[in-house]
């Protein structure tokens, strides 16, 4: 099978160069893959021509776009033609196997929603990413799409993260953890309690750790984490801006003196490792798990190596039929307890 992924070049704050650049990196990894780009024909026909990429990608011409400030309402009712929403409707259509954007989070979501859907048996979408851990990496959703979450919701999620981190991560039996204040079983609020307590009893999950902390997430405590999108962006975002600040303080410490500077040639090595393991661009690309589709959102501000890296992740989810395993975890945990309330049933007949 050959490999279709739908782009929208005009979305993010470094398209369309940024997004093309990265479809010439992605080409030198995956030169079987296809790509669809959408946006204007008088911008991007000339970069795909400077970029030699006319033989993989197909250029669909649209004026249309969606702004960073475009509200999602306006993005659904309005723009029924912008590179965006006609991305994700190749998909849809079966024209792509799934669509990549660095455009408008909000819009993109809600677009990918109401177009692809949800597959059965899930109720919400979720946002996960990938970050560096001293094992390898891990899994955490939901980062932002669910801003509460019951433990229904919790689930769910655990299910797809595990599909994630099984099928496209090469994890043969990932971990689980649920995020709290503590990993006593008494810490945290209702939801959380009852959510473990429910996977658990009913032995929702193989491999389920039980609660974690903050700290538990970079230190790869489990291969999987869960958390309602509110705290996960939060603390999303809180880590980034702390490899941020102790970047920039390295960068100004070793600027400080002359022998500073001497310390950096030897250590160059070093830091060139450190730097390619946490490089936040080699982690771009966060799926909306859940979809009928493979629905990729690249950082706003993505970079060519960035977007290349979002790109790599959508192939590699379509690679991988991520969504089957999906479907096919859920169908097996709700045998799992349709055949014990059977058999709670059988008994209590008997009694």
């Amino acid at each position: 099978m050959t490999v279709v992924i739908a782009v929208d070049g005009m979305g993010g704050d470094n398209a369309p160069h940024a997004v093309l650049e990265g479809l010439v990196l992605s080409g030198k990894s995956f030169p079987d893959v296809s790509f669809l780009l959408f946006g204007d024909e008088a911008i991007l026909a000339p970069l795909v021509d400077r970029h030699n990429l006319q033989d993989a990608v197909t250029l669909v011409h649209t004026d249309e776009r969606v702004l960073n400030e475009t509200p999602a309402a306006q993005a659904i009712r309005s723009l029924r033609r912008s590179s965006m929403r006609l991305a994700i409707e190749a998909v849809k259509s079966g024209k792509a196997h799934g669509v990549v954007s660095s455009g408008n989070t909000g819009a993109y979501m809600a677009l990918s929603k109401i177009l692809l859907k949800t597959l059965d048996g899930i109720d919400r979408p979720a946002i996960v990413s990938t970050m560096p851990t001293p094992t390898g990496a891990t899994v955490m959703l939901d980062l932002g799409a669910n801003i509460e979450a019951s433990p229904a919701h919790l689930i769910q999620f655990s299910q797809m993260g595990q599909a994630y981190s099984k099928h496209v991560l090469g994890v043969s039996s990932p971990s689980i953890g649920l995020l709290n204040i503590g990993s006593e079983d008494l810490k945290g609020h209702a939801i959380l309690k009852e959510t473990q307590e429910l996977i658990r009893s009913k032995k929702l999950l193989p491999h389920f750790y039980g609660f974690i902390e903050g700290d538990d997430i970079l230190a790869g405590t489990v291969d999987v984490v869960v958390t309602d999108g509110f705290t996960g962006n939060v603390s999303l975002k809180s880590m980034e801006g702390t490899i941020k600040f102790f970047s920039g303080l390295m960068k100004r410490e070793f600027k400080r003196s002359f022998f500073a500077k001497i310390g950096i040639l030897f250590a160059a090595r070093a830091l060139k490792r450190l730097k390619n393991q946490v490089d936040p661009r080699l982690y771009n690309g966060a799926p909306f798990l859940g979809l009928k589709g493979v629905a990729v959102k690249s950082h706003g501000g993505a970079d060519e190596i960035a977007f290349a890296a979002a790109l790599k992740v959508a192939i590699e989810m379509v690679q991988s039929k991520v969504n089957d395993q999906i479907l096919a975890d859920i169908q097996k945990a709700q045998e799992s307890l349709d055949l014990e309330d059977t058999s709670l049933q059988s008994e209590k007949s008997a009694l």
